[in-house]
């Protein structure tokens, strides 16, 4: 073998794991070809770590913290999804589709931080600063400079970085960036791995806050090993649809608050604008007294939403019924239509079947059930259910309806936006202690079965 060759190992691009040879099926996700070969970095010896200083252990009760540690970026949805701001010396990877406004929310942010005194460096692989000084005055006039840097060596970044000290740093993107040991392309498993590492390293030593924009793949995940989520201590996404104007941004990890919180944004020509009352705005333009439309409630972290879900039944013309679900669970929609076969004797084997929840948001939690079931025998049975009613709540294969959580808080939502009637689990009910005068006269009808919701029709 020459001297100095560089030596090789193959990596799984879905979570990183590092083998000798190359393998067809992947034993840590069990996923197939997905490996790829990349060259290994040569560790530091004990010798070159001799000058360094060995940082010794911390008593857990030496360490303070403190509230001023958190940065409000003036965005309130934002920081509702970061846990109320932006934490010192915290790694955030911002996912999304192209285009749907990762880094238009990012230089807001920037906008927001620079106004009240806070060192910004943006840092961007894809555009020059001329490209992005163009998007920042569509977005309005910024009161403080803001730092630009258009690079993609991640050496001179990190240079940068401890030259300037910033107290926020933007990475757009992190599949730009790149390491000059490692001999792979940008983008590759081995240059994320180790970029995200060495901004891991910068943000807790220099307690500097880093945001990554990361690329995601068709599948909606973000392009790179699965391990680079779990080095971050925050993943938010940025969903939506790109031709629509209204966007969600996810919390999906977070080691600073609670996950799956979300956030509504619309998407303006001067920028991302903030929904307030994202309940209000989704039941905009809802029809009155229509069959197979209803009001239901899902929880999105600690917030109440509420949804339109509709339904639309036909009986088919071919030998297999069609059913297509958007916004929900298909493999869900199928079981329900089952227990509503089965426990209630309607015939829906020969009916073509559409569910949509309106609004472009995507909703898996369990308590939809009731309403995707009250919406399915409106539409069979041609009869509407009261626009002032809404309904939550889970139902199980023997028809019965089971208990959610946070029952008070979907309870008091629909009371504020004006709904009278709110169909519940009978559980849920006899445990709410909600004084009358918040109710506003709403009335809360339990029910155990699904055979009491035809009785509601």
């Amino acid at each position: 073998m020459a001297k100095g060759k560089n030596k090789t190992a193959f990596f799984c691009k879905e979570c990183g794991f590092e083998s000798p040879k190359w393998l067809g099926q992947c034993p840590g996700c069990k996923e197939w070809n997905t490996f790829v070969e990349e060259p290994i970095l040569k560790s530091t010896s004990r010798k070159e770590q001799a000058g360094t200083e060995r940082k010794k252990p911390t008593k857990l009760s030496e360490v303070s913290v403190l509230e001023e540690e958190r940065v409000l970026t003036g965005i309130g949805e934002l920081d509702r999804v970061l846990g109320g701001g932006i934490v010192a010396g915290s790694l955030v990877l911002v996912g999304g589709d192209p285009g749907i406004g990762k880094s238009t929310l990012l230089l807001q942010m920037c906008q927001r931080l620079v106004a009240i005194g806070k060192k910004v460096l943006y840092v961007s692989g894809e555009e020059s600063v001329k490209q992005i000084k163009m998007r920042a005055d569509r977005l309005g006039t910024f009161e403080q400079e803001l730092l630009l840097l258009s690079e993609t060596n991640l050496d001179f970044v990190s240079e940068s970085i401890s030259e300037w000290k910033p107290d926020v740093v933007i990475i757009d993107s992190i599949q730009t960036m790149y390491r000059e040991e490692i001999g792979s392309a940008p983008g590759s498993v081995g240059q994320i791995r180790e970029t995200t590492g060495v901004l891991m390293r910068l943000a807790k030593e220099m307690a500097v806050s880093i945001f990554v924009v990361g690329h995601v793949t068709k599948e909606g995940v973000v392009a790179g090993p699965r391990v680079l989520e779990h080095m971050v201590d925050t993943v938010l996404y940025f969903e939506g649809d790109g031709s629509a104007s209204y966007r969600f941004l996810r919390g999906v990890k977070n080691r600073f608050g609670s996950t799956n919180e979300i956030g509504v944004f619309e998407m303006r020509g001067s920028g991302l604008v903030e929904v307030v009352n994202p309940s209000e705005y989704m039941l905009q333009g809802k029809p009155e007294n229509e069959p197979g439309s209803v009001v239901a409630c899902s929880m999105e972290g600690t917030r109440p939403i509420l949804i339109e879900v509709q339904a639309l039944v036909c009986h088919t013309n071919f030998n297999m019924p069609r059913r297509t679900a958007a916004g929900t669970d298909y493999n869900r929609v199928n079981l329900l239509m089952a227990v509503i076969e089965k426990r209630l004797g309607l015939r829906l084997g020969d009916c073509d079947a559409y569910i949509n929840v309106a609004g472009g948001m995507r909703i898996n939690e369990p308590a939809l059930d009731l309403g995707i079931v009250a919406a399915l025998l409106s539409s069979y049975r041609n009869q509407a259910l009261d626009s002032e009613t809404i309904c939550f709540g889970e139902v199980g294969l023997v028809g019965e309806v089971r208990a959610v959580n946070m029952a008070e808080q979907r309870v008091l939502e629909a009371a504020k936006l004006g709904f009278q009637r709110c169909i519940l689990p009978e559980v849920n009910k006899k445990q709410l202690e909600i004084p009358k005068e918040l109710l506003k006269g709403m009335q809360l009808i339990g029910i155990q079965t699904v055979h009491e919701v035809l009785g509601v029709l």
